[in-house]
């Protein structure tokens, strides 16, 4: 799966449940939330005062080193 900063919540929990902690680890502690999970990444990190980017770059960065494992 392709993560993208439109890719939501839930779409990405769904796909890899440790994403719920590179989004914790990012400031996101509302992983859990309800709501949160039909929002996008754009859109959480907006709530968060967070750069999209940035965060994308460590789901990515961690998707990287699971697959090298």
């Amino acid at each position: 799966m392709e993560i993208t900063t439109n890719t939501t919540m839930g779409e990405m929990l769904e796909y890899d449940m440790g994403i719920a902690y590179v989004l914790m680890q990012c400031g996101m502690h509302c992983v859990g939330c309800p709501s949160s999970i039909g929002e996008s990444l754009e859109e959480a990190c907006a709530v968060h005062g967070l750069n999209p980017d940035d965060v994308l770059a460590e789901i990515n960065a961690y998707l990287d080193s699971r697959e090298t494992v």
